[in-house]
């Protein structure tokens, strides 16, 4: 009789349970300094709902995207499916007038000052800001640098006699002990391998660097004596050396004063079977802790790449390809820990899958498709490559390839692009991410277009 009673109890609190789901925003009371945003969810009974008395359209899966303006001050929303009522109050603070914006000013030092890089993977930049594409060069500790003025939270570095770039304060300290004579380039020797030019630089010091892809490809110490400019510029000919103008991976960092410069070689491919033995890495984007956007229906991005990346692992093996994972389940995985997972696998691709999603000021319903991101230009064709076969095979809108300044395509051992496979907030494309079968076609569109890369 208790096991009956219970039984009854959890049928009728089901009964009682809302027949729609917000998913955002994900509290009742919010902030939002925007003058627009938009609820995300799904609803049951399609006909009847509603917010603040305006039907709302629902996608055959159940999801909805609905955009609200935003006065400042309180804004009160009371959404209701003919049955149940829930009511929302989204604050969108009232501006104040700020008075004029005064921007920093570039102070400039009467003498030269001398730093040391105090962390890994430093940004050089060509502007005083901290975003954007103006990444020159990525140095290790202990580069020293010379500076001769200030602007805001950068300091101003020496390049040479005619060029300068940007570094952040927090990546840098004084260094008195560091004489700022110039270096000396006594040569290089070339070792060969199956895989990689490599060329060791002999330096009598540490100095400045930066690779330089393009029609050219560069590598430049500044500060040094007897070149052009205080600058020596080892131009390395890829296209008599490979074959190919298609740069597929470096990497360039000292070795107490020596200099490493690895360029892979590009790759022998079979024609039939052009991943075969190829190292390719994987990445399911976010995990554990990190869920990532909340899909229309509550799906969550971590579950929807992990699976896409699954049915790529297999694919992509399928095809002879060895696969690495920067996450094979359902774990947290820092951004740097996924780059050092496909580096020292020696990948030659990594790829990081995602959902897409959008600020407040945006409409969901306006966006849809596949868009892929790279940031250096060896990556650039093989983003377009990918980009042209999912749009072809999964039907999605081409939302473009884009140069961005994210962390997983930062890396140049590797080709590497981040695929934002289509957007978890509009109903449209959220029903397709979470389709078994579209998440396959996904993983072979993506796989083809890593072929066509090499048949280009």
């Amino acid at each position: 009789m208790k096991k009956f009673l219970f039984i009854l109890i959890f049928i009728c609190s089901c009964q009682n349970a809302f027949a729609f789901n917000i998913v955002y925003p994900k509290k009742n009371e919010v902030t939002i300094n925007s003058p627009s945003t938009f609820f995300i969810g799904s609803a049951k009974h399609k006909d009847k709902f509603t917010i603040n008395g305006e039907s709302v359209n629902i996608h055959h899966s159940g999801g909805f995207a609905y955009v609200v303006p935003l006065k400042e001050g309180k804004n009160e929303f009371v959404i209701s499916d003919g049955k149940d009522t829930k009511t929302y109050v989204i604050t969108r603070p009232i501006a104040v007038s700020g008075g004029v914006y005064t921007p920093p000013k570039l102070v400039e030092y009467e003498g030269e000052k001398q730093f040391l890089t105090v962390v890994d993977n430093a940004p050089l930049r060509t502007s005083p800001i901290d975003s954007g594409i103006n990444r020159m060069s990525h140095f290790e500790k202990d580069i020293p640098l010379t500076v001769d003025g200030e602007k805001s939270s950068f300091y101003r570095v020496v390049l040479g006699k005619n060029k300068k770039a940007w570094i952040s304060k927090n990546n840098v300290k004084a260094f008195d002990g560091y004489s700022n004579s110039l270096a000396l380039v006594s040569g290089y020797d070339y070792l060969d391998s199956p895989d990689y030019f490599t060329f060791v630089f002999h330096l009598d010091k540490k100095v400045p660097f930066e690779i330089v892809e393009g029609e050219t490809f560069y590598l430049k110490f500044y500060n040094v004596k007897d070149c052009a400019d205080n600058t020596y510029v080892f131009e390395f000919p890829y296209a008599e050396a490979a074959g190919t103008k298609k740069i597929v991976g470096y990497s360039g960092r000292f070795d107490g004063y020596d200099f490493i410069f690895k360029v892979r070689k590009f790759p022998k491919t079979d024609e039939k079977s052009p991943l075969k033995d190829m190292k390719i890495a994987v990445d399911a984007g976010h995990g554990g802790k990190e869920s990532g956007a909340i899909g229309c229906c509550g799906d969550k991005e971590k579950d929807i790449t992990l699976a896409i990346s699954r049915y790529l692992k297999e694919e992509l093996q399928k095809r002879g390809a060895k696969v690495i994972m920067t996450r094979n389940n359902d774990s947290y995985v820092g951004l740097k820990d996924r780059i050092d997972i496909a580096n020292e696998n020696d990948a030659m691709f990594l790829i990081s899958i995602h959902g897409n999603a959008l600020p407040d000021n945006a409409d969901p319903n306006k966006h849809r498709g596949t868009s892929i991101y790279f940031y250096y230009n060896q990556a650039k064709l093989l983003a377009a490559n990918v980009l042209i076969s999912m749009n072809k095979q999964l039907g999605t809108q081409n939302d473009n390839i884009r140069q961005g300044s994210l962390a997983l395509v930062r890396n140049t051992n590797a080709l590497s692009i981040l695929i934002e496979v289509a957007y978890l907030i509009n109903p449209e494309d959220n029903a397709m991410l979470i389709d078994t079968k579209f998440q396959k076609k996904c993983a072979k569109a993506i796989a083809d277009g890593l072929e066509e890369f090499f048949k280009n």
